[in-house]
């Protein structure tokens, strides 16, 4: 028999937890606020049905997602009156702990995916593959964390279980501090719009996150104050080292360091390799490209296009592992393309 979920917030986040359970089995019902997210997630068949109220057909369902910002779901949870097991994704959890306490069954949630996209024509059932998703303990059952447990992995995503403070000083480095740096640098880009025609690969992908809803992010930086602060200090006082060690002009402090922190991000996960690939401004290009991936049989783990800033082509970066690089530069080369060493 499948198990029923009720999905309150069809957005981009809510509509791909509706697709992913869909593929998997779930029945799954959703409402939102807005009308226009119940219908576009309808018609992606991300749920099967809309639900007239927050509150119909809780008593049926097995998981009640709330799948909304963070100061929604805090609003929300003091009125909840239901059997069902509970989890939301926001992505601060010790306030949503402390406004969830009167609930009978509440496993709080924080899936670390997301997109720059927002909206349920964005949503995908893959967005959540491979991705971690943090389970608090705080007061949940271990019945009720293997249920959640078990919606998660149907996602293809991998649960990991802590309290709500470990998490929220955990993603206030991993998470908020770079959605804050990426503002900061498009502030100061804002400043001299001319550095922006110099700009590459690393200024795009420091700043990619800049794009995302800004009102979700207020609602982040909100909720977790007290962890953002004492990130932001942190940053603060490393900046200054930093800052110190150029003005005294320390090479040997500064070659340390950078070679500390290029050895530390090398230790954060396989070693991968950029294989870059001169495009031409002529038809089937990325067609030929697709065929040597497919031919090489690499594993891709990320791509990138630097465009030619008059007329077409320019410069595909793909990122796979490492021992597989010299498998896709064959291909590729067999495929008439030139590589960029």
């Amino acid at each position: 028999m499948s198990k029923k979920v009720v999905i309150h917030g069809t957005g981009l986040m809510g509509a791909s937890i509706g697709l992913g359970l869909v593929d998997a089995g779930w029945e799954v019902f959703g409402w939102d606020p807005d009308p226009a997210a119940v219908a576009m997630s309808l018609k992606r068949g991300a749920i099967s049905r809309a639900l007239e109220s927050p509150t119909a057909d809780l008593d049926n369902a097995d998981v009640l997602v709330l799948a909304g910002p963070p100061s929604a779901t805090i609003d929300s949870l003091g009125d909840l009156d239901t059997d069902a097991v509970v989890t939301d994704i926001a992505s601060v959890k010790r306030p949503v702990v402390e406004a969830g306490a009167g609930l009978r069954r509440f496993v709080p949630g924080h899936p670390m995916a997301g997109s720059a996209s927002s909206g349920a024509d964005h949503a995908s059932a893959h967005l959540f593959h491979g991705a971690t998703w943090v389970l608090c303990d705080d007061t949940a059952g271990k019945e009720d964390i293997d249920l959640v447990k078990g919606m998660v992995s149907n996602l293809g995503a991998s649960p990991v279980v802590m309290s709500s403070a470990e998490h929220d000083e955990r993603v206030a480095l991993v998470s908020h501090l770079p959605r804050l740096l990426a503002s900061v640098l498009i502030e100061m880009a804002e400043q001299n719009p001319e550095a922006l025609h110099l700009s590459a690969g690393s200024f795009r992908d420091l700043t990619r996150v800049a794009g995302s809803e800004a009102g979700w992010w207020t609602d982040v930086f909100m909720a977790n104050q007290k962890a953002m602060a004492v990130t932001i200090n942190q940053l603060q006082g490393l900046l200054e080292r930093w800052k110190l060690d150029i003005a005294a002009g320390d090479r040997a402090s500064i070659n340390d360091r950078l070679e500390q922190t290029r050895e530390a991000r090398a230790g954060f996960g396989p070693s991968v390799a950029a294989v870059r690939v001169i495009l031409y401004d002529r038809p089937g290009e990325i067609g030929l490209v697709g065929r040597a991936l497919e031919q090489s049989e690499v594993d891709l783990r990320d791509l990138q296009i630097r465009h030619a800033e008059y007329g077409g082509g320019g410069v595909l970066t793909l990122s796979v592992a490492a021992a597989e690089a010299a498998a896709l530069k064959k291909a590729l080369a067999d495929n008439g393309f030139e590589i960029e060493e």
